[in-house]
């Protein structure tokens, strides 16, 4: 792989190290007969990074991830981790831990066992697999547990075990697919926490597959968006949260509200349009080629919605009242909105009483959203 130019001055070798690239995936195809599962893959991923793969079921993100582990051979493209070519290496000599949704852990045998195999199988000697396998094990807080089988662990300590199996062999790359789909909520918040820290502290590149938006939001460093087999969208989870890149990435990342709208005028890289009568600001690059007047719909999220009185912005009427705590949920009947309603969130609990049931209101746009051409008939 080319080495990447480095700018002149005295940080030269920071910076070229805060930019080496951990993975590198370049084209890569994978087909099952006449269906292609994943479509020219192009991804950069740099070193010590926490990625997530993000998207619904059979968009192509676990596939992509059996592609980097070795299970899978790709039909096309290369894939080099920490600069190596690995697209035809075997997955034992990889050099990649993984854990799986279900942790496969081996049952006859103890966990101090169970975290130790990796290490008992490249020929690691004894004293070193011990004294390796004990600083895994506090490092996950399971100190105590060497002794004990899976079946005598509760779900997140078997998790921990996982984890601890795939990071004891200091792995360049770590691949977590699906993790916390058997934990309850709770339990899956506080692992979330527990393994982004643990992530950050080893500084081990990281590539975590899931369908879950608040997961991916909340742990990512970066996120790949994937739909139908494709990579949509690269970025921060602000960048994938706020500026969505296409009509998919908009619709499936959080709440989203859909209206239409005109295009007023463009200005450099914002554009202006034209809600109910009310004005919003949106990026231009997403709605290239269009004249002013030219119809678009706006993308926008709950929180960025307010509510007025009938005869200002778009007009709807109060169905329902959803009580979240620390807000209340809006539910509106907006005939002009996609789907035929709007989800508007309003801070605090007096909403309810300023907007009873079946009141007709005005909804407007507070900040600013994304705007894309309207969808082809």
């Amino acid at each position: 792989m080319p080495a990447e130019r480095i700018p002149p001055g005295s940080d030269a070798p920071a910076a070229a190290a805060a930019r080496r690239i951990g993975v590198q995936i370049d084209g890569v195809t994978k087909r099952f007969g006449a269906f292609t599962a994943l479509h020219e893959a192009w991804l950069k991923i740099e070193q010590g990074t926490f990625m997530t793969l993000l998207g619904p079921s059979g968009c192509g993100k676990t596939t992509l991830l059996n592609l980097l582990a070795g299970f899978l051979e790709a039909d096309g493209g290369e894939i080099f981790v920490d600069g190596q070519l690995m697209t035809e290496t075997p997955p034992y000599a990889r050099e990649i831990g993984v854990v799986f949704q279900n942790y496969a852990l081996f049952p006859h045998m103890n966990v101090a066992r169970n975290v130790g195999y990796g290490l008992a199988a490249r020929g690691v000697p004894k004293r070193e697999i011990a004294q390796r396998v004990d600083e895994m094990l506090a490092l996950v807080k399971l100190a105590d547990f060497g002794h004990r089988k899976p079946k005598e662990l509760s779900g997140g300590q078997q998790q921990r075990v996982a984890l601890a199996r795939a990071l004891v062999i200091r792995p360049k790359l770590l691949l977590l697919d699906e993790p916390f789909s058997a934990l309850d909520k709770n339990l899956r918040g506080s692992m979330q926490v527990e393994i982004k820290e643990i992530q950050r502290r080893l500084g081990v590149t990281t590539i975590f597959v899931t369908h879950d938006q608040s997961e991916a939001l909340s742990m990512s460093d970066r996120i790949a968006v994937m739909s139908a087999g494709r990579i949509r969208q690269v970025g921060t989870p602000d960048e994938i949260y706020r500026r969505p890149t296409d009509r998919f990435v908009a619709a499936f990342v959080g709440d989203v509200n859909v209206l239409p709208a005109r295009l007023e005028r463009r200005q450099g890289d914002q554009a202006s349009v034209l809600v109910g009568g009310v004005r919003a600001q949106v990026p231009a690059e997403t709605i290239e080629g269009l004249a002013p007047g030219a119809a678009v719909d706006l993308f926008v999220r709950p929180d960025a919605l307010a509510i007025g009185e009938a005869g200002g912005g778009v007009p709807g009427t109060i169905a329902a009242h959803v009580y979240q705590g620390s807000h209340v949920d809006m539910v509106v009947d907006c005939p002009a909105a996609a789907g035929g309603r709007l989800l508007v969130r309003v801070p605090g609990t007096e909403a309810p009483g300023l907007w009873p049931v079946g009141r007709v209101v005005g909804i407007g746009p507070t900040a600013g959203g994304v705007a894309f051409p309207p969808e082809a008939a």
